[in-house]
């Protein structure tokens, strides 16, 4: 009825008191990755680890050879920490690492390099900060041709591109030096979980491969299994030998060709690219490999956006999110994939396994 007002939607003292709660978590939460990596750049996994993997605030205190008087300000900072998960508190009032601060120790490998330290640096940097500021007003914009993402928008420069090194070299190191530790880590799980996605191969292109750690760990694993890394020159400029037992490395552009293969693995590369770019990407892989009957296929390792539920599909709206703000790329759902690789070509495609909030898709020529 025209002119009726519209009730009001009036909460009960309890979802009024939960709601305050949730508000100030919300908009407080940007602090728990501040105190992460204040905690990264202190050095205190480290420090508990060569404690014995258990410390208590005063030990940190001298360890670190901080002052005295920051005794209690740490002690704050570890309790929310260990409040969102860094690490265990005992009730001996010391600090243990878990599985996630374990992997900010420096030195220790699991599945080769798995120090993340550099990860938490970048995500916690200024200039991811000041990006995911700028939302509000990049989206108010109307800009001619391609968009560019709002850390372009903000610094004028692209993560990864000659514009970063420009604008910052030691922000552009530790950008690539944070995509190796991404990348590499989680490989090991895909050999032990993932057996049948090698089995009956011989040969294997690592698409954006990097300095051949996957590549590496696939032959240590599988030595009858050839592979191929292919990367940018600027990349393999870096990489020596150029052949190194049964792994060769050739600079490359994935746009223009891919060495061929019996089966390409793109891990962790689709997420970086536009809708567009993958279908091109995904085209030279197709040339690359020979017919699905021949064994012919790609090997996709990325996030299928809703394959999990609960605090790890939060993970990965977050891991979105990055894209969003730092990249023009995106994450993907299964019907998403689906249709990329539709348009490239594919006959087919079946997710092999969920691991974390990433999956193994295996998709057929």
């Amino acid at each position: 009825m025209a002119g009726q007002a519209e009730k009001v939607f009036v909460p009960t003292d309890t979802e009024l008191l939960q709601a305050q709660s949730d508000l100030w978590r919300h908009t407080l939460c940007y602090l728990t990755p501040m105190a992460l990596r204040c905690a990264v750049d202190l050095g205190v996994p480290t420090a508990i680890h060569r404690l014995g993997g258990a410390a208590s605030p005063s030990e940190l205190v001298a360890a670190l050879s901080l002052p005295t008087s920051k005794l209690p300000f740490l002690a704050r900072l570890l309790r929310q920490l260990a409040t969102a998960g860094v690490f265990s508190a005992t009730d001996a009032g010391t600090y243990r690492l878990n599985p996630l601060s374990y992997l900010l120790v420096d030195g220790v490998r699991i599945d080769g390099d798995a120090s993340q330290t550099a990860l938490v640096r970048a995500a916690a940097s200024r200039y991811y900060v000041e990006a995911a500021m700028g939302l509000a007003d990049w989206f108010r914009k109307d800009f001619d041709g391609a968009v560019p993402s709002p850390f372009e928008d903000v610094h004028g420069a692209a993560i990864f591109e000659e514009s970063m090194v420009l604008l910052d070299p030691e922000m552009d190191q530790l950008l690539h030096d944070a995509l190796a530790a991404h990348d590499h880590m989680g490989i090991g799980p895909v050999l032990r979980q993932c057996r049948e996605l090698f089995d009956g191969l011989e040969s294997l292109t690592d698409c954006g491969g990097g300095d051949g750690t996957t590549a590496r760990s696939i032959v240590e694993a599988y030595p009858h299994i050839t592979c191929t890394v292919l990367d940018l020159p600027k990349v393999m400029d870096k990489v020596l030998p150029a052949e190194e037992g049964a792994v060769k490395y050739v600079s490359g552009d994935l746009f223009h060709v891919v060495p061929p293969a019996q089966a390409v693995l793109l891990k962790l590369v689709l997420h970086f690219w536009s809708d567009e770019e993958c279908v091109k990407i995904l085209a030279q892989c197709k040339k690359a490999v020979p017919p699905r009957d021949a064994g012919g296929k790609v090997i996709v390792i990325d996030i299928v956006l809703g394959s999990v539920s609960g605090p790890m599909l939060e993970t990965q709206h977050l891991m979105d999110m990055v894209m969003l703000v730092v990249t023009r790329g995106r994450q993907r759902d299964e019907k998403d994939w689906s249709e990329i690789f539709v348009k490239a070509g594919f006959s087919g495609y079946k997710i092999v396994k969920k691991l974390g909030a990433r999956a193994v898709i295996e998709v057929y020529p």
